[in-house]
């Protein structure tokens, strides 16, 4: 039996980045791009690497241009965390796995390093598979959980529930972190919400950009914790943006969602370092007619238009810098 999985790419589309904050969030699948595993019975256990995990190269200039478009890290150390992690649950959780050994393999076409979760998307689907094989079943909110606990507990990489929780249940999903929430069930509320309450949506990037998010969040997280006033008031703003888009959205008035997307990421600037690049991106879609914020931690934005005039201003404009615009397919064929 060989068993493949799929999980999609992500948007951030108002909130974040407070997820990790106990903040509010709303967020959407990206079914334009995804992660999938294959996984089939064998002797032994085996995790085949991907071209993104490859270690020969042309030549010393071929490397360097490698790491600096895609860093360090493939994706076997994602699928190496996924399985002791779901070895841990099912240890913890009194279920016994029946002695089988497995190959598992990956492939993924989400655009590296620009806010699309595409790590999370390969451990998601890595998840998928697993429960598949060994026919467990994990709740959702649990699922959501125990990923973000490779990112984080197994792999040190600063990282938030928002992405983890809308791979698990696609669509558009507004997310709840408060604090006494997540404290009395240990994850957040999470309520789904009709894509088609959306305005047209756009979403633009390019793979030469972004810092690795996993560093990119860290002095933010030091800050916070630290109380700073200016970051712990911007982490309570991003929320009260979400709970008024989904307002906004729930009374049939979305085009006010466009306006709550620019404050969300106005107020990002205020205390995040921008790079020039990451920041003409969002100025350019803005002369043309457009919202704009980051879709994750920078490289990929997402925003409204009003109609397609807008939108092929948009691919005209962007492509100048080097910049593919594609709008997001959020429900499935």
């Amino acid at each position: 039996m060989i068993i493949e999985t799929t999980a999609y790419a992500r948007a951030g589309l108002i909130g974040n980045p407070s997820d990790g904050y106990y903040g509010k969030t709303i967020s959407l699948i990206v079914r334009n791009f995804g992660a999938k595993v294959t996984l089939y019975q064998t002797p032994e256990l085996e995790i085949v690497p991907n071209v993104r995990d490859r270690s020969f190269f042309d030549s010393m200039e071929s490397l360097v241009q490698d790491v600096n478009l895609h860093g360090y890290y493939g994706g076997v150390r994602l699928i190496k965390a996924t399985i002791k992690k779901f070895s841990d649950y099912c240890n913890q959780n009194g279920i016994r796995l029946e002695k089988k050994n497995f190959t598992i393999r990956y492939q993924s076409n989400i655009p590296r390093q620009v806010g699309l979760a595409g790590s999370s998307a390969i451990i998601t689907a890595a998840l998928r598979a697993l429960m598949a094989y060994y026919q467990v079943d994990i709740p959702k909110p649990i699922q959501a959980n125990l990923i973000l606990s490779v990112e984080t507990e197994e792999l040190g990489i600063s990282a938030g529930l928002q992405d983890r929780v809308i791979q698990v249940y696609e669509g558009l999903i507004f997310m709840d972190f408060s604090q006494e929430i997540m404290e009395q069930q240990g994850y957040g509320r999470y309520e789904p919400l009709d894509p088609g309450l959306l305005p047209p949506l756009y979403m633009a990037y390019r793979t030469d950009l972004s810092e690795y998010s996993g560093v990119f969040h860290d002095n933010i997280r030091q800050r916070f914790n630290a109380g700073e006033k200016k970051v712990v008031e911007a982490m309570k703003f991003f929320a009260q943006k979400a709970e008024e888009a989904k307002e906004c959205l729930l009374k049939g008035e979305r085009e006010k969602l466009g306006p709550l997307m620019n404050a969300n990421f106005d107020k990002r600037r205020e205390i995040y370092t921008i790079s020039p690049q990451n920041l003409r991106m969002v100025e350019m879609a803005r002369e043309c007619g457009a919202s704009a914020k980051f879709s994750g931690s920078g490289g990929c934005i997402i925003g409204t238009y009003e109609d397609e005039k807008v939108y092929h201003k948009l691919k005209e404009r962007l492509k100048e810098i080097n910049v593919e615009v594609f709008k997001p397919i959020i429900i499935g064929g």
